[in-house]
C-alpha cells in the first residue's frame, strides 16, 4: 500500500503562483511514476503532469510553459510548481502514484487539494 499526502493548495489571484507537494509513504520502493491530476466541478479528472523516477516529465498542453513538476526521490515527494495561474486552473488537484508488479497495475491517489484562482 502507498499513502499520498498533499499540501499547498489555496486561493491565489490570476497570474500568481502556488506550489503543491505530495509525500508518499508505505510501499514506495516500487513507485515508477508520480504525478498530478485535476478535476474541476462537473468535469472529468484530467492529467496535469507526471514524472518518472529517472526525471522524465510530461505535461498537459494547457499547462506547458507555466507548470513544472519535480521529484525528490530521497524524500519520496513530488512537487508541482504552478506559475501564471489562470481562473481555468481552478480545480481539486490530486496526487497520483503508479507502479506495475508482476503484470498487475497499481494506482494510488491522494485526498485532493483545492486550488482556486480568482480575483
Amino acid at each position: 500500500q502507498v499513502q499520498l499526502l498533499e499540501s499547498g493548495g489555496g486561493l491565489v489571484q490570476p497570474g500568481g503562483s502556488l506550489r503543491l507537494s505530495c509525500a508518499a509513504s508505505g510501499s514506495i520502493f516500487n513507485i515508477a511514476i508520480m504525478g498530478w491530476y485535476r478535476q474541476a466541478p462537473g468535469k472529468q479528472r484530467d492529467l496535469v503532469a507526471y514524472i518518472t523516477t529517472s526525471g522524465s516529465a510530461n505535461f498537459a498542453d494547457s499547462v506547458k510553459g507555466r507548470f513544472t513538476v519535480s521529484r525528490d526521490n530521497a524524500k519520496n515527494t513530488v512537487y508541482l510548481q504552478m506559475n501564471s495561474l489562470k481562473p481555468e486552473d481552478t480545480a481539486v488537484y490530486y496526487c497520483h502514484a503508479y507502479y506495475a508488479d508482476r503484470g498487475i497495475n497499481y494506482d494510488y491517489w491522494g485526498q485532493g487539494t483545492q486550488v482556486t484562482v480568482s480575483s
